[in-house]
């Protein structure tokens, strides 16, 4: 064998190694899908639901990694996904402040935003609540309340959009809470062992005890299928009209293949009767909001946030 035939024949070895590795498909290893939260809420329920289709889907081991924020929101866990490679391979279940709150707030990771939606697909029950035994039964009836004492709320974390909307809404009532804390958990115990008065949280935590407490009001634009008597925050203050959504989103360098792939498994597993049933169950909103329409609600979301700021100057 000639010194020109042994060259050319390493070449074409080289060669197709690297052909074998530039048409590899995703996904070829493990997929992490980051949600910043403990486990238990519907954002890690239907983002379970997800990691298991698509694990059957592709045949790739897929699964939820919970990094709860510390009572000061989703934020550890977001940068994590910034800093993962940006392959598909490290997809974020976020929450509406990642992406609308987190580059505002000197986090250097997320400032400029690093993520692009793949998709939304929930908007959290997420109420205003107090115990069963509090002296007032609605909002008009805290404020009232709150002139002559001292009213501590519980919150996911102080700069968090509900907990934003919550200041927003006292304000507009005419009082302040005297005292708030953040907690990584917000449920029954929190309202029972009377560490704060009022919480804001999600529905689906306080679902145990629903009988025994009170929904003040719900914050979105629409009145919870499971309460359907107590008023959204945006009935009583609409300039206040914003939602408490979670989707997922990934680097803004992750191919496009990656991307349509997740997009496929997510859209039909939170179409499904399972998801749907879970949606009527707990008065979520299931559905799935594609990337462009994401985009859109980010930016309003931006412009109602920036009013509320203006409101607790």
């Amino acid at each position: 064998m000639t010194t020109r035939t042994m060259l050319g024949g390493a070449l074409a070895i080289a060669m197709a190694a690297m052909g074998g590795a530039a048409v590899a498909e995703y996904p070829e290893k493990p997929v992490e899908f980051v949600v910043p939260w403990p486990p238990g809420d519907l954002e890690d329920v239907l983002t379970r639901m997800i990691a298991d289709n698509f694990q059957a889907e592709y045949g790739v081991p897929a699964a939820v990694v919970n990094k709860p924020g510390g009572g000061g929101g989703p934020f550890p866990g977001a940068i994590d996904v910034a800093n993962a490679p940006a392959d598909g391979y490290t997809v974020g279940s976020f929450i509406i402040a990642v992406p609308v709150v987190g580059p505002q707030i000197g986090i250097p990771e997320l400032n400029p935003n690093p993520f692009e939606p793949l998709g939304n697909f929930l908007t959290y029950p997420f109420v205003i609540a107090t115990s069963g035994d509090a002296p007032y039964d609605d909002i008009d009836g805290l404020a009232a309340h709150a002139q002559d004492n001292d009213v501590a709320l519980g919150h996911f974390g102080a700069p968090l959009v509900p907990t934003q909307v919550t200041f927003a809404l006292a304000e507009t009532k005419g009082f302040e809470f005297s005292s708030d804390a953040a907690f990584d958990a917000l449920d029954c115990n929190t309202l029972a062992s009377g560490d704060v008065d009022v919480i804001n949280t999600t529905l689906q935590l306080i679902m145990p005890c629903l009988d025994d407490v009170k929904v003040l009001a719900s914050i979105g634009g629409e009145r919870i299928s499971l309460t359907p008597d107590t008023p959204t925050v945006a009935e009583l203050a609409p300039e206040l009209d914003i939602a408490l959504w979670n989707g997922l989103f990934v680097h803004k360098d992750v191919p496009q293949e990656a991307r349509d792939k997740i997009i496929a498994v997510a859209k039909e597993t939170v179409m499904s009767d399972k998801a749907q049933k879970l949606a009527a169950e707990t008065g979520a909103l299931v559905y799935w909001q594609d990337p462009e329409e994401v985009n859109a609600l980010i930016e309003k979301d931006i412009e109602t946030l920036g009013r509320i700021e203006q409101m607790l100057e």
